[in-house]
């Protein structure tokens, strides 16, 4: 079983998949920690962010490890001095800068997606073409939206940044993301902005087939 959770950023979709995975008793999957520890290392390498090779090349000598767990995501690089906890530095802004440029690189895209394809069933997957590309087989699908405003605020209480400057930069990101952010045509949108995060949980619960719920 399947479920996939797709989205605009910062529209909830790990908080939202993490509550439905839990709600199943059942792992969640981010995918777009993998873009961003890429992101990370491509930068801490000095690499040019649109060097697919060297970024390619990097992931394939130190490879990330995603830990998918129901109450939130980790990821790992093994290394010679030992196992470092990428996580708190997935979400700085200099990643949130870099990582579209590197969800674009198809060679990325591959090698994120194979990661994702050899994990065991059942999870939830989040992402932005999680049910377009990589589980399009998903038992059920869904695309959360917000309008850049709402995000912008929902952002703003987790990071010291301005709302305005949030907005600018999320704007900025759905463009860059247009071509891998679309739902799929089988998906249930649903627009977050009005509710809860309960409430969207809820919402998702309740449309889940009755074999999966």
């Amino acid at each position: 079983m399947i479920v996939t959770i797709d989205g605009v950023a910062a529209s909830g979709k790990s908080s939202v998949a993490s509550g439905v995975a839990r709600a199943l008793g059942v792992p969640y999957v981010s995918s777009g920690l993998l873009y961003r520890a890429a992101t990370l290392l491509g930068l801490e390498a000095g690499l040019s962010l649109d060097d697919a090779p060297a970024l390619l090349a990097l992931l394939e000598q130190h490879p990330p490890r995603l830990e998918a767990r129901a109450a939130g995501n980790r990821v790992f690089l093994i290394g010679d001095l030992g196992q470092r906890d990428l996580t708190p530095d997935l979400h700085s802004s200099r990643v949130d800068a870099g990582v579209s440029a590197v969800a674009v690189l198809p060679e990325v895209r591959a090698w994120v997606n194979a990661q994702l394809r050899a994990l065991p069933e059942p999870f939830v997957a989040e992402g932005r073409d999680m049910g377009t590309n990589v589980f399009p087989h998903a038992d059920a699908k869904f695309y959360l939206t917000a309008s850049p405003r709402v995000r912008a605020q929902r952002r703003a209480q987790e990071r010291p940044e301005e709302v305005d400057a949030i907005e600018a930069a999320l704007t900025e990101r759905d463009r860059r993301d247009a071509r891998q952010s679309a739902p799929a045509p089988d998906a249930r949108v649903i627009d977050t902005g009005p509710l809860t995060l309960d409430g969207v949980i809820g919402a998702i619960l309740s449309a889940l087939p009755a074999r999966t719920a």
